[in-house]
């Protein structure tokens, strides 16, 4: 059961609230598009209505500043996109990036992904689940805060289609070493890898600028890609 003590804590979250700093850009957003791009975690939703068609349904967990979701939705607009994201610059200035590029594929809560996950995604209904450098925790004491674990994975498998993917990518090793063994221990799931353990960044996941400037740097970066069986 997800609502084990052990998998998901009820007082551990795998983030923390930052307030930051909203610029004017992104609280306006956030005041003229969240009618248009918003979703209320209190609200239950029939996402073909929302989206106004029936279309693979996508989530990314934890966006950021929305830039490679932004990318991601404006090159694939065949499939529909759900991104959940807690800090608020962040949904505001994907909110400007969706706006200014005319992008109508993405939705976005500001909660609690795993909340949202539980109680507002349907079982089996999602073609792809995204998590592209979560917070590491690299602490060994704070390990514990780190998304990617068994109930976690377990929720992912009831949320996926059958042949539906979850992908994450880390430029930590020690996470991508956890994750892999984590996600190998789950037989609903299969490693895409052809045989090797990580693989190749797909050409849907844009590189970020953060990301971009690492691998000059030399930094590596893990990509795990797991099908649901």
């Amino acid at each position: 059961m997800i609502s084990s003590e052990q998998n998901f804590p009820q007082r551990i979250r795998s983030f923390i609230r930052r307030q930051g700093r909203i610029t004017p850009g992104q609280q306006l957003a956030l005041d003229n598009y969240w009618a248009v791009y918003g979703l209320d975690p209190q609200a239950d939703y029939d996402f073909d209505e929302v989206f106004g068609r029936d279309a693979p349904l996508c989530v990314e967990i934890g966006f950021g500043n929305g830039e490679s979701l932004a990318k991601m939705a404006a090159a694939n607009p065949g499939i529909n996109y759900i991104g959940i994201e807690v800090h608020r610059p962040g949904v505001g200035h994907l909110m400007m990036q969706l706006a200014e590029q005319g992008i109508s594929n993405v939705r976005i809560y500001c909660h609690d992904a795993i909340e949202v996950m539980e109680h507002k995604i349907a079982d089996h209904s999602l073609a792809g689940v995204h998590l592209f450098f979560p917070d590491p925790w690299p602490k060994k004491k704070h390990h514990k805060r780190r998304i990617v674990r068994p109930g976690f994975v377990d929720l992912l498998v009831k949320k996926l289609k059958p042949g539906g993917y979850f992908h994450a990518a880390t430029d930590w090793q020690n996470y991508a070493e956890h994750m892999l063994e984590v996600l190998s221990a789950e037989s609903r799931l299969v490693n895409a890898g052809n045989g090797a353990d990580y693989c190749e960044r797909p050409d849907y996941r844009p590189l970020t600028k953060f990301e971009q400037r690492g691998l000059r740097l030399g930094h590596g970066v893990w990509d795990l890609i797991f099908r649901r069986a």
